[in-house]
């Protein structure tokens, strides 16, 4: 009986222990990023190959600085050249006499080129500086792609071996890349659409995303107001962390941030947060505005705290059961997203392009701001118990830590209902101990 004990506790105790590194997400099941490798021909000492990055995620896309690829080979493969990016490192091509390889490195890191680059150096879907966007945000932009020649590798489909433990950096970490698969052959048409080629090869890898990889503390929160409660419900204190322990070990008084702004220049991925109580880079705020007879209204507002970023291509996605009859939008982009087959009940927002699709560093300039319009239903349409509120909030890809539900502004008169319930709460308190002890 001890030893079943003990193998149940040792069990528990297991299940409690890990951390969790699951890639999926409920408001995009499918989502991942797929690297395509294509051979389309061979050389004397290898093959010629087009790389392609589809980024198949609804909402995540890659910013500024980019991406970064990196792999390991298995044989002593090299890159001759390469055509749309480059390879980080050369590495010790000593051995080779007269032109060296691009690249000789054993495990290479490639980078995308920037935009300007000689349309010699380039092909299609490259030179954008690594910049991806989301799927659901322009799926034109959502792809990038270069050629790459590799040298000592074969010459045929039985003695070419795929890269291995592919690394993808979007900037930073959170990727997960699982092994090449032999997947049938890419087919590719003609200019003029006439004729139609085929790889010699396809591997495809799969790469997942995990928050829980990619930072340690979330990367925004939520604050929630409304037009019939003045109290306004800031984000959880230390909702990121806190002014004593935050990422960069301090933060900056908004009494000098003229004196940052002045100081800032390209994006740094370690961030400089304004001294907030809840320390996040992102605010997103959601304020229950106006009721109409059949229409009720909402403002968003969504506050940069990072004196380090400008988030380029940004996005919030927001799940509310009234999005199903979303009527209007003022200034921002709207997707409708339905992870599942009959609800209508997420939505992705984001800004218009040359107007306010770049959120600029902390300051005066840091947010952007919308008003959303809504038409009630009848059967589910209610102010009460904070119905009026989102579910769930992402910013960039990433779950914003949400108020507790019971810091929910109140309607006025479920407050006053509340106040008068509690007096007869204590009052029947009082006389239930006052008879125990008589009867005592």
């Amino acid at each position: 009986m001890d030893t079943r004990f003990s193998v149940l506790f040792l069990f528990l105790l297991s299940w409690t222990s890990f951390t969790t590194t699951e890639a999926y997400d409920a408001l995009d099941p499918t989502g991942n990023i797929t690297i395509k490798w294509d051979i389309i021909s061979w050389t004397p000492d290898g093959y010629v190959a087009r790389v392609t990055i589809f980024n198949y995620q609804q909402y995540r896309h890659i910013e500024s600085p980019g991406w970064q690829l990196g792999w390991t080979w298995l044989k002593k493969e090299v890159i001759w050249s390469m055509v749309g990016a480059q390879a980080t490192e050369q590495g010790d091509c000593s051995k080779f006499k007269g032109n060296p390889p691009h690249c000789c490195k054993k495990t290479p890191t490639v980078v995308d080129l920037l935009p300007g680059t000689p349309y010699n150096q380039q092909i299609s879907n490259c030179c954008r500086g690594g910049v991806v966007s989301s799927w659901a945000q322009d799926p034109a932009t959502a792809v990038s792609a270069f050629q790459i020649s590799v040298g000592q590798s074969g010459t045929t489909n039985t003695t070419v071996r795929a890269p291995r433990n592919v690394t993808l950096k979007a900037p930073g970490p959170g990727y997960t890349c699982g092994p090449a698969k032999t997947v049938a052959p890419t087919k590719f048409f003609s200019d003029d659409k006439r004729r139609k080629t085929q790889a010699m090869l396809t591997w495809n890898m799969t790469c997942t995303y995990s928050q829980f990889l990619a930072r340690k503390t979330p990367t925004c929160c939520v604050s929630l107001s409304s037009f019939y409660d003045k109290t306004i419900v800031p984000c959880p204190t230390c909702s990121c962390g806190c002014q004593n322990n935050s990422q960069t070990g301090t933060c900056v008084d908004q009494r000098i941030a003229s004196v940052i702004q002045a100081s800032s220049g390209k994006n740094n991925h370690e961030p400089l947060l304004q001294c907030t109580q809840h320390m996040c880079p992102i605010r997103v705020h959601w304020h229950v505005k106006t009721n109409y007879k059949e229409y009720w209204r909402v403002k968003v507002a969504i506050t940069n705290f990072n004196y380090n970023m400008n988030y380029s291509l940004w996005n919030m996605v927001a799940q509310h059961p009234n999005f199903d009859n979303v009527t209007q939008l003022f200034s921002f982009n709207y997707k409708p997203l339905s992870p599942y087959a009959g609800i209508n009940d997420t939505a992705m927002l984001w800004g218009i392009k040359f107007y306010n699709d770049m959120l600029s560093q902390a300051g005066p300039l840091g947010n952007v701001q919308s008003e959303l319009l809504f038409r009630k239903s009848p059967s589910k349409f209610t102010f009460d118990k904070g119905w009026a509120f989102p579910r769930r909030i992402y910013f960039n890809g990433d779950n914003c830590v949400m108020p507790p539900p019971d810091s929910y502004p109140w309607l006025p008169n479920a407050t006053s209902k509340l106040a008068a319930t509690s007096p007869f709460i204590v009052l029947l308190i009082i006389t239930f101990f006052s008879v125990l002890i008589l009867i005592m």
